[in-house]
């Protein structure tokens, strides 16, 4: 039994257990009633476009079709070449994968596969999804914390001892071994210690010895009651002697399912016979093929089939007639009989902790991936002072004559425009975490509210609010402006409000995109739009009535707001006449209000950009497709 306590932060220690780096020595896993997931007549199918714009047309490609089968507490295995509807089934006994096209019926211990079950079970994903900034230990810690009431000790029984204390590794972080970051990501899924847990190809990325000692451990987990079901796609002979149970899949049909190690007997009565030194996993994918050089009977295989039948079509037939596919029928009756199927219901998600937990952790777990990844955060504040140093030099002391004006309006708009461009970096926040994020919500870590705003703490406090100070201190003081209070910290909330639209913007934007560089794209084009209408490269009371309406639409525009703080109350020489002109007659020159009410509305349409922008990226994050 795992060894639980009451704690308010929970700590995922070391269980009274010995245990070799490879995995489990003693077993102390939790005793978990066995449970069996059964399934009848699964079909699925997607839609898919084909063609060019404008002459594009939908097809429907079918994945799986007529899929019948019992995994029983152990090892089951689904087998098949590559396209052949693996990580599908896996994904559809998950409960994991678009409901839209998918028919057929999921049953757990004989009833209908519940609305949570995606909470209640494990679910491994192929690419691994733990935070590579943070430790072995600090990614368990935030599992529990998010999805237990009690802590649960389970680094010993993974063989993670030594690391436990070592980030998991980045692409800029050197960290723990590919085996290891897969049994932290199998450790992830144990925190609840489920019945049931799914792996989607275990070993892909990993050696051959460590992949052996990844199913070695899951192999011991399996004695303890617990239902693995796994896809793979070529395993090596001694992971495939581990199997309890095979399904093996063509083209989205069953060609066998039953106990994996009378695969091979069952193919011998049908005409194929595998060599004595072959591999079994081989063998088969060799069948399925059509490579296979051990056909024992041809007239056995062609047998009852038509020469239009491709060899998968011709073992799908073989295997509707076989014994093992008749006792799994009846075996489906049975369960069947017991209760009334109900509509799957897809989307219901629980949670075992309260909002505030969640964001707590959430963003506990933000601000730590932020200091351990300082390639992202220092190098930002270092790239804002450099900046400033460089534009505090070249408009170093700005003087009260046309010159000065000059380079006032140009220091702002290099200041405004550089808070704009900043904001990109803001691009990756949601884009890069997606997969993340994704197994984590579905899997009833955290809601979305408390995700998206922990995500705004991590990012608009230590990224735009303070290089919009640093920034600040820097220029305004160099250049020479306005020496009151009030005007420089007028100015420092100004950059920080257009910091945040432009943020907002790219959150916007950003969200439910996969690839960075669109995304960037997007961001790029809408800012060089918007400082065409910023008010320098162009005076905003000569532009076209039918194009003037863009300008309000500009987030620099809105942040040249700092020109009408500064240039109030002074006095410039006019650049011909040679005679004083107050800063007000320039403004109004520009179309600009120089009231007190013209300085702030700019900042209340500011703050508005900012709402608006949020909300969308919040919706879409909301509605964001969240199946595999």
């Amino acid at each position: 039994m795992f060894k639980k306590k009451m704690s308010q932060s929970p700590e995922v220690i070391v269980p009274m257990a010995d245990c070799n780096t490879n995995g489990i020595q003693n077993q102390s896993w939790s005793s978990t009633k066995p449970s069996t997931v059964a399934f009848r007549n699964i079909c699925y199918r997607v839609k898919t476009k084909s063609g060019f714009i404008g002459c594009r047309k939908i097809v429907e490609k079918e994945i799986l079709k007529d899929i019948n089968g019992i995994m029983t507490p152990g090892l089951n295995a689904i087998l098949g070449p590559t396209g052949s509807g693996k990580s599908s089934l896996l994904d559809i006994l998950a409960a994991r994968k678009d409901p839209r096209g998918l028919t057929g019926d999921v049953f757990i211990n004989g009833a209908p596969q519940p609305a949570n079950f995606k909470c209640i079970s494990g679910y491994v994903v192929q690419d691994d999804v733990v935070m590579g900034t943070l430790t072995v230990r600090e990614n368990f810690q935030f599992s529990a914390a998010l999805r237990l009431p009690k802590t649960v000790k389970i680094i010993k029984e993974l063989g993670l001892t030594k690391v436990a204390d070592s980030k998991v590794g980045t692409q800029f972080i050197r960290g723990i071994s590919g085996g290891e970051r897969k049994r932290t990501n199998i450790g992830m899924e144990l925190i609840t210690d489920p019945a049931i847990l799914f792996l989607d190809e275990p070993t892909t990325g990993l050696d051959a010895s460590t992949a052996n000692a990844v199913l070695l451990l899951l192999k011991r987990m399996c004695k303890q009651g617990k239902t693995i079901i796994f896809s793979i796609h070529q395993p090596r002979y001694s992971i495939f002697r581990l199997f309890d149970k095979l399904t093996l899949l063509a083209a989205g049909r069953l060609l066998y399912h039953g106990p994996a190690q009378n695969a091979l007997e069952y193919f011998k009565t049908i005409g194929y016979e595998c060599e004595p030194y072959n591999n079994p996993a081989d063998f088969f994918l060799d069948i399925i093929n059509g490579d296979s050089t051990a056909v024992a009977s041809h007239n056995e295989t062609d047998k009852g089939g038509t020469q239009d039948q491709t060899l998968a079509e011709k073992l799908v037939e073989k295997y509707c007639g076989s014994s093992y596919n008749q006792e799994t029928k009846t075996e489906l009756e049975k369960m069947s009989s017991k209760g009334e199927t109900k509509e799957k219901t897809f989307q219901k998600i629980t949670y075992s902790t309260s909002f505030f937990h969640q964001m707590k952790w959430v963003s506990k777990r933000m601000f730590k991936n932020l200091i351990g990844n300082p390639q992202a955060s220092i190098a930002q504040l270092l790239v804002t002072i450099f900046l400033g140093l460089v534009v505090g030099a070249i408009f170093f002391g700005v003087t009260n004559d046309g010159k000065g004006l000059q380079n006032r309006i140009g220091a702002m708009f290099f200041m405004t425009t550089n808070q704009c461009f900043s904001s990109i970096s803001a691009i990756e926040l949601f884009v890069v975490e997606k997969k993340i994020f994704i197994h984590e919500y579905i899997s009833g870590y955290y809601r979305i509210s408390a995700y998206f705003f922990s995500k705004l703490m991590a990012d608009l406090i230590p990224m735009r609010t303070l290089p919009s100070i640093i920034f600040t201190c820097i220029v305004y003081f160099l250049l020479g402006l306005k020496p009151t209070v009030e005007a420089f910290f007028i100015m420092m909330f100004t950059l920080m409000m257009v910091s945040y639209t432009a943020t907002s913007m790219a959150l916007a934007i950003a969200t439910g995109h996969n690839v960075v560089a669109v995304a960037n794209l997007l961001m790029t084009i809408s800012f060089v739009f918007m400082i065409i209408f910023s008010g320098l490269l162009v005076n905003l009371t000569s532009i076209l009535s039918w194009l003037s309406w863009l300008q309000y639409f500009s987030i620099p525009r809105y942040g040249m707001t700092v020109s009408i703080n500064e240039f109030v109350g002074l006095d410039f020489c006019n650049f011909t006449a040679q005679k004083l002109c107050s800063g007000e007659q320039y403004l109004e020159s520009q179309g600009i209000d120089a009231t007190n009410w013209g300085l702030w509305q700019n900042h209340v349409a500011l703050a508005c950009m900012t709402i608006i922008f949020l909300t969308i990226s919040y919706l879409k994050l909301h509605f964001m497709k969240k199946f595999s």
